[in-house]
């Protein structure tokens, strides 16, 4: 595995506490930044510029790249634009909170879910 795959990995096991799926399938990772000599920038975003859990997130960031192989340093650049919006998400993201039933923070709540029946019999009547 490449070093760029080898930190996505670290990525997928930063969650927001408020959401539960991972900063990457979130669509928050905005680019990486990784030179020859491995000093990675990643550049991210949040669901809310005010998250109150931003300064956790990035430290965690910061320590799951860090503790990649072959990472030498890690920063993390908070971005707003652009801003974040659900369909950022990649469709994994999205079926983990329908199924869920998910909808809290505020800005991810949908007004309906789509249905899924699998196997399901009608009952005669």
């Amino acid at each position: 595995m490449n070093l760029h795959d080898s930190i996505i990995e670290a990525l997928r096991t930063v969650h927001d506490p408020e959401i539960p799926v991972n900063i990457h399938d979130l669509g928050l990772i905005y680019g990486l930044d990784i030179s020859d000599d491995g000093a990675v920038l990643v550049r991210m975003t949040l669901t809310a510029p005010n998250c109150p859990m931003a300064d956790v997130i990035v430290a965690q960031v910061t320590a799951k790249v860090r503790a990649v192989e072959g990472v030498t340093s890690a920063d993390v650049e908070l971005v707003w634009e652009p801003k974040w919006e659900p369909e950022m998400m990649t469709e994994a993201a999205k079926l983990e909170l329908e199924f869920t039933g998910h909808t809290a923070p505020a800005h991810l709540k949908r007004d309906k879910f789509s249905k899924l029946t699998v196997n399901r019999k009608r009952s005669e009547r």
